[in-house]
């Protein structure tokens, strides 16, 4: 565990967040929609989609890391600038968003 999670971990978390919606479709959703198109009898499995995860960290217009590209853009950009677009932006639209604890590391 890091006491502050860094870009590599940002970059980390995707990657496994990708990983995870790929195995849902094709384990849980492709194998659903063959199940009930061959008439097979089975019982639905539920499971937690990440769509909305990895929609706000890669939409190519909305999304976190389109965000981050832009303020890169900037003159002076800055990591404190980016988190205030963040929450300015984003903050209470995303169930996957909060704001920190106060007394925790951003």
């Amino acid at each position: 565990v890091f006491e502050v999670n860094s870009f590599e971990q940002l970059c980390i978390n995707y990657a496994n967040e990708k990983l995870q919606q790929h195995f849902i479709v094709h384990t849980f959703q492709k194998e659903q929609e063959l199940y009930t198109l061959e008439g097979i009898q089975w019982k639905e499995v539920p499971y937690a989609d990440n769509r909305d995860c990895l929609d706000l960290l890669q939409d190519k217009t909305k999304g976190l890391f389109a965000l981050l590209d832009e303020v890169c853009r900037m003159p002076k950009a800055s990591d404190e600038g980016y988190l205030e677009r963040v929450y300015r932006d984003y903050l209470g639209k995303s169930k996957r968003l909060q704001q920190p604890r106060p007394g925790k590391a951003t």
